[in-house]
């Protein structure tokens, strides 16, 4: 029987959002960035040459008129489309999952099988989890307790990446980042512990080749990065580090257990353990730390905070980022949150979202094995429902944006993750949509090679 330790890296996995976790399985979410490395390593080249669709709707071309089924109200009443898979074996498979078997034994599993991984890359989970724990003034010290009366959303409610308590939990906040580390080591083994910078470093890439800008152009005003969906703030600080012309990053995250433990890491400042080689712990050179060197920034601020209603003003942020957040929604939920981001973008900025692609031959053929995807989507709720609307979502995105002048474009990232960079235009009355899409070369092949591990394949097969 194959391990449930793939039931976490089949798909890439990993961390991050309003969606947080023990996220081995979800898309690669928001792993820690400290060290961004969109120069030293790269995944294959991209093939922007080969063809880029350069498509011009007239708005009445996306399905009704302007703003018709772009309303916060409509959007609210839409319901989501993915059917539950039948058949006998499947039946079998959601007889175990919904039994103590999953709980007690194959969840358990998953998580000594993620520790191994981690231990043998080179990342010290266990050294850094009892560090973080340990911490004396952190709330989860403290008999901090939880506003219980916020307000979460239905869809917010579900188990989500083998959590029970899904990411209101300080279990998952805590493992985030040391998940999203091993699931990068494990599926870019080229490159060990850095493997997780690899992958963030290909979104890097894509979307500054998309024209991804912070306009720092009017010194007079602010140039704001609001990032959807954080979780501990591994995406916050990376785009904090990346962009130093931003006045303030703003992380929001539904999940007060993410954002506690996002605020600690920033208070404390952690330095990385070092000499650690997952076998000699007399080799550590420093063995108090985090996995990562985190270093403290004012301009960061990591709140609590729903990121469909966000609570900031019209008009008034230069960046959006949505960084592996949006397979985690209901479509709908998806919807209202792209709406959230056009409301408060000024003219001329931009939403930068990073996501699975389920168009892109790798992820299509994973999705073919009805079994396989089934373990996937018992930790991701709303996978397959994202898999079924990624094109719906996207013609939103090109319907909200393309107008009065805007764009929207979109590439590969890797094998099978797109970038997407969408302008928000500032010329009125313009009722032309222009969007571009660069995922596929003019064979119809996909731009970049899946250099992801395969699930069969071990690190020694490498």
């Amino acid at each position: 029987m194959v391990t449930i330790f793939y039931l976490f890296v089949l798909l890439g996995l990993g961390t991050g959002g309003n969606c947080s976790s023990f996220q081995a399985t979800s898309a690669f979410i928001g792993a820690p960035h400290t060290a961004a490395s969109s120069g030293a390593h790269s995944l294959q080249p991209r093939q922007h040459s080969g063809l880029s669709r350069i498509i011009t709707y007239r708005i009445a071309s996306l399905q009704g008129e302007p703003g018709d089924g772009n309303s916060v109200a409509a959007v609210a009443e839409s319901k989501p489309r993915s059917q539950p898979r039948t058949g006998l074996a499947q039946q079998l498979l959601n007889l175990a999952l919904n039994s103590p078997l999953w709980d007690y034994v194959l969840v358990p599993q998953a998580r000594a099988s993620i520790v191994k991984t981690a231990e043998e890359n080179g990342i010290p989970w266990v050294a850094a989890k009892e560090w973080l724990k340990s911490q004396k003034d952190a709330p989860w010290n403290n008999n901090y307790v939880k506003n219980e009366n916020i307000p979460y959303p239905d869809y917010y409610m579900k188990s989500f990446h083998a959590y029970s308590e899904g990411n209101l939990s300080y279990d998952a906040a805590i493992e985030q980042e040391l998940a999203s580390r091993a699931i990068g080591a494990r599926n870019f083994p080229k490159f060990g512990e850095a493997g997780e910078d690899v992958f963030r470093g290909a979104f890097d890439k894509a979307l500054i080749e998309l024209g991804a800008s912070v306009d720092a152009r009017n010194n007079k005003q602010d140039a704001i990065i609001v990032d959807f969906g954080c979780g501990t703030g591994t995406s916050t600080r990376r785009l904090a580090q990346q962009y130093p012309q931003a006045t303030k990053v703003i992380g929001i995250d539904l999940s007060p257990y993410f954002i506690d433990v996002g605020n600690t890491l920033l208070t404390l400042g952690p330095t990385a353990i070092t000499g650690f080689n997952g076998v000699d712990s007399e080799n550590k050179v420093n063995t108090q730390g985090w996995i990562t060197t985190i270093l403290p920034d004012e301009r960061i601020e990591l709140r609590q905070g729903d990121m469909a209603d966000s609570q900031l003003p019209s008009n008034y942020i230069s960046v959006v980022n949505l960084s592996l957040v949006m397979h985690e929604l209901p479509t709908n939920v998806a919807k209202l949150v792209v709406l959230e981001a056009y409301r408060i973008l000024k003219p001329g900025g931009q939403l930068w979202i990073s996501e699975m692609d389920f168009e892109s031959p790798a992820y299509k053929a994973q999705r073919e094995n009805a079994l396989l995807f089934s373990l996937l989507r018992a930790t991701e709720p709303y996978l397959d429902e994202y898999a079924d609307g990624m094109r719906e979502l996207r013609n939103f995105v090109v319907k909200t944006f393309g107008t009065d002048g805007g764009w929207v474009k979109i590439a590969a990232a890797t094998g099978r993750h797109y970038a997407l960079v969408a302008e928000k235009g500032a010329d009125l009355g313009i009722n032309r949509m222009r969007f571009e899409d660069f995922r596929f070369r003019e064979d119809g092949s996909y731009a970049v090679e899946d250099t992801h591990l395969k699930p069969w394949e071990s690190k020694n097969e490498e």
